[in-house]
C-alpha cells in the first residue's frame, strides 16, 4: 500500500498543480505546474516519504512526445534544415565558449574551483556534465545543483519570454499533429518507434526522445499514414515529465549553493539573451522566423523548447531539428574536449 501511495501521489499533486496553470494560462501548464507544486510540497513539509516514479512511466512519456514531434517533420523540413546546420554549429560553439567564460570569470572572484564552476555553466544535459565533471576532480555536488539552477532558470524564463514576446496560438500547449486517414492498428509503428529509443539509449543522448522522434519522422516522410495522439495522452506525457523535474529537487537542496546559485542564475540569464540574439541575427540572414530562431539556439530541453515552438506556431520540426544538433554535439563531444583541454591546462602549470 505504501509503494502505491509514494508512487500515485505525485501524479495527484501533478494534476492539481497542472489544472491550475492551465486555467491561469501559464506557459507549459503540465510541466510547470506539477514541477512547481512538487517542488514547493517537498520543500515545506519536514517529514515525508520518499515519492517514487517508475521509470517506465517517464520512457514511455518521453517516447510518446518524442513521436509527437516526429509527426511534424515532412520532405521539406530536411531542405529547410539543411543550409543552416554549419552556422549552426558555429553559433552554438560561440555560445559555449560564452559559458566557459562565464564559468571562469565565476571561479576567480568566489571560493569555487575553476572545474566545478566550468562544468556547472555550460547548457549540456545535467547527468553528462556531472559525469564529465568527476573524472576532473570536480565538486560534483555544486555541479548537480548549478545545473539544476540553470535548467529551472531556463525552462521558466524561455517559454514566459517567448510567449510575451509572440501571441499563443488558441490550444497551443500541446504540439499540434495532423490526424491522417490511418486505422487503429497503424499505432502499432510507435512500438517500433519507442523500441528505437530503447534500442539506442546506451549511446544515443536523450534516446527516448530522439529514437522515436526520427523514426517517426521517417516513417511520415516516406508515406506512410499515421495517427496522432488524443490530447488526453500529451497530457499525461507531458504530466509525468513535469513530476520527474519536481522530484529531482528541493529549495533545501538549492540554499546548499548559498549565494552562489545567484551568480549562476545570472549567467544563465545572460547565455539566454546571448542566445536570443544570435536567433535574432539568424532572421536576418536567412527564411527562418524569429519565434522558431530564438527557440532553436535557446540553451534549454528539446521537449520545453518545441512544446513552446507549437504553442506560438513557430516551425516544431525546425527547432527539433537544431536542438537534436546541439545536444548531440554537446553531449558527444564538449566532455571529451573539456576534459582534454582541461587536463593540459592543470599540466602546464604543474
Amino acid at each position: 500500500m505504501k509503494q502505491l501511495y509514494v508512487t500515485l501521489f505525485p501524479y495527484i499533486i501533478g494534476c492539481c498543480g497542472g489544472i491550475v496553470f492551465n486555467a491561469l494560462n501559464i506557459p507549459l501548464p503540465w510541466i510547470l505546474g506539477p514541477m512547481i507544486f512538487l517542488i514547493t510540497l517537498r520543500s515545506i513539509r519536514s517529514k515525508q516519504p520518499k515519492y517514487v516514479q517508475p521509470l517506465l512511466f517517464k520512457n514511455i512519456s518521453l517516447s510518446i512526445l518524442g513521436i509527437s514531434f516526429g509527426l511534424s517533420f515532412n520532405k521539406d523540413t530536411f531542405l529547410t534544415v539543411a543550409p543552416y546546420v554549419v552556422p549552426f554549429l558555429i553559433a552554438t560553439i560561440v555560445l559555449i565558449s560564452f559559458s566557459i567564460i562565464n564559468g571562469v570569470m565565476i571561479s576567480k572572484f568566489v571560493k569555487i574551483d575553476r572545474n566545478t564552476s566550468i562544468f556547472a555553466s555550460i547548457p549540456g544535459g545535467l547527468t553528462e556534465m556531472v559525469t564529465a565533471s568527476e573524472s576532473l576532480n570536480a565538486n560534483t555536488s555544486l555541479v548537480t545543483i548549478f545545473q539544476t539552477v540553470r535548467l529551472l532558470t531556463v525552462v521558466f524564463f524561455v517559454p514566459f519570454t517567448i510567449l510575451h514576446m509572440f501571441e499563443p496560438q488558441q490550444g497551443g500547449t500541446l504540439i499540434d499533429t495532423i490526424t491522417n486517414n490511418a486505422s487503429f492498428f497503424s499505432f502499432g509503428w510507435y512500438i517500433l518507434a519507442g523500441l528505437t529509443g530503447y534500442l539506442f539509449k546506451s549511446f544515443l543522448p536523450a534516446s527516448y526522445v530522439i529514437g522515436p522522434l526520427l523514426t517517426t519522422a521517417m516513417l511520415n516522410i516516406i508515406g506512410i499514414s499515421l495517427p496522432s495522439f488524443p490530447n488526453i495522452v500529451l497530457v499525461f506525457a507531458q504530466l509525468t515529465i513535469g513530476i520527474s523535474f519536481g522530484l529531482m529537487i528541493t529549495f533545501k537542496d538549492l540554499k546548499i549553493g548559498g549565494k552562489y546559485c545567484g551568480l549562476y542564475f545570472l549567467t544563465t540569464l545572460l547565455l539566454i539573451g546571448a542566445s536570443f540574439g544570435i536567433g535574432y541575427l539568424f532572421t536576418l540572414f536567412t527564411d527562418l522566423d524569429t519565434g522558431t530562431a530564438m527557440l532553436s539556439f535557446a540553451p534549454g530541453g528539446l521537449v520545453e523548447m518545441v512544446l513552446t515552438a507549437s504553442s506560438i506556431g513557430a516551425n516544431p520540426a525546425v527547432v527539433s531539428s537544431l536542438q537534436f544538433i546541439r545536444l548531440l554535439f554537446i553531449i558527444s563531444f564538449l566532455p571529451s574536449i573539456l576534459k582534454f583541454g582541461l587536463k593540459k591546462i592543470t599540466y602546464e602549470r604543474i
